[in-house]
């Protein structure tokens, strides 16, 4: 059992990483904008646990407000724990800013609280085809959300530039989620496809493989449904 610290647990790829965290018995810290607006029992995944157990459904989840920019907030937040997943956004914030700064502020706020692993989620878009071309630069890939994806990029590439002791690794799916997808528990490594879907469940599975086994380092990989 570990504890694990999920930045963007609001959304429904941290909510996933959560539940993924405490069906494998770790402690989480998730990490919200107002706490306020979440229950914590409902980071609980019912299916975690066998009929007639209430399995370790109290004191599993703390729910914290947090700023993933903030360098001192995340060390603070942050110590004591084994590892972070980083699946937050700023919708409001000018993507080329906020991924960036984000990125550096995990770096240097995790190596601070001595976090040795960060899994990052990212995006499909900037991943590359298996002819090794962006799938944003591909034929008839839709342009309307370009910088958004252009952020994302250069929140990677703060991530592959930066000297830093965490050991950081780039999640995304290999096309898009399947939103309406359950937990089938099978994932595999894909390169970028628009027409490939895993679901949000079993994407967190593939994050927190990657923190109980790390096998992949400094990169970013695609997942889809195995």
């Amino acid at each position: 059992m570990g504890k694990i610290i999920v930045f963007g647990a609001g959304g429904r790829a941290g909510r996933a990483a959560v539940q993924e965290a405490r069906r494998r018995g770790h402690h989480v810290t998730a990490v919200v904008r107002d706490p306020a607006k979440y229950d914590p029992a409902a980071y609980d995944d019912p299916a975690a646990y066998g009929p007639g157990s209430s399995g370790d459904r109290t004191g599993g989840v703390t729910l914290v407000a947090g700023d993933v920019t903030d360098v001192d907030g995340i060390a603070r937040l942050a110590a004591g724990h084994d590892a972070a997943v980083n699946a937050a956004a700023d919708l409001a914030a000018p993507p080329d800013v906020f991924f960036p700064a984000a990125a550096r502020a995990l770096l240097d706020g995790l190596a601070g609280a001595g976090v040795e692993r960060l899994l990052a989620v990212g995006l499909a878009s900037v991943l590359e085809t298996a002819s090794g071309v962006p799938l944003m630069d591909t034929p008839g890939y839709p342009q309307e959300y370009r910088a958004f994806c252009l952020g994302h990029r250069a929140g990677t590439d703060a991530l592959r530039s930066a000297d830093t002791p965490v050991d950081w690794l780039v999640v995304s799916p290999a096309g898009d989620f399947d939103h309406g997808g359950g937990r089938t528990g099978r994932y595999r490594l894909a390169p970028a496809d628009m027409d490939s879907r895993i679901s949000y469940a079993d994407f967190a599975i593939a994050l927190l493989d990657e923190i109980d086994s790390p096998r992949h380092r400094r990169t970013h990989l695609g997942v889809e449904q195995g």
